[in-house]
């Protein structure tokens, strides 16, 4: 899926600009400008500059958003109910999580955000941090040394193992 992304792009933007794309992508995130790099021949660190910067930019933003809409739905539409009882049973079990285990709470977020699967990442971190009314300043570190973490793990996997295998 990548590669066909890479190709379609190709035609229209250089390659430090298809990786900062795919970087700010919701799903493909880091992981997926990382992957593109090395098929373009990017070197490391550069990808690794441009993803991480491209997959940071939106965060804060998201944290922010994701808690007014879930306040504007807890107060207008259809899922009125729903959202109220969300946002109550979230932000509470949140709030006792940060008062009972306040450090653990961000180091489980970093290891959210660190562990380069599918579902994971920086978006669904921030999301996540929002829903549990973690604070932007308290939710902002993890993400950003699991963005870092992760993208020496992909590194890992988009480089040096292709090399290793003489896949390169």
């Amino acid at each position: 899926m990548i590669q066909l992304i890479v190709t379609f792009f190709q035609h229209y933007f250089t390659a430090p600009l298809i990786i900062f794309i795919l970087s700010l992508f919701p799903l493909l995130e880091l992981r997926g400008g990382l992957i593109a790099a090395s098929l373009l021949g990017v070197p490391w660190q550069q990808a690794a500059v441009l993803t991480v910067i491209a997959n940071m930019i939106p965060i804060p933003f998201i944290i922010l958003l994701v808690e007014r809409v879930l306040d504007h739905c807890a107060l207008k539409g259809p899922f009125q109910f729903l959202a109220k009882k969300m946002i109550k049973k979230g932000r509470a079990q949140g709030t006792a999580l940060l008062k009972k285990y306040p450090h653990s709470v961000r180091l489980g977020l970093f290891l959210f955000v660190a562990i380069p699967l599918p579902g994971t990442g920086a978006w669904t971190g921030a999301m996540i941090a929002a829903f549990l009314g973690l604070p932007p300043k308290k939710a902002l570190l993890p993400i950003a040394f699991g963005v870092i973490s992760a993208c020496f793990i992909m590194l890992g996997l988009a480089y040096a193992l292709p090399t290793v295998f003489g896949l390169k």
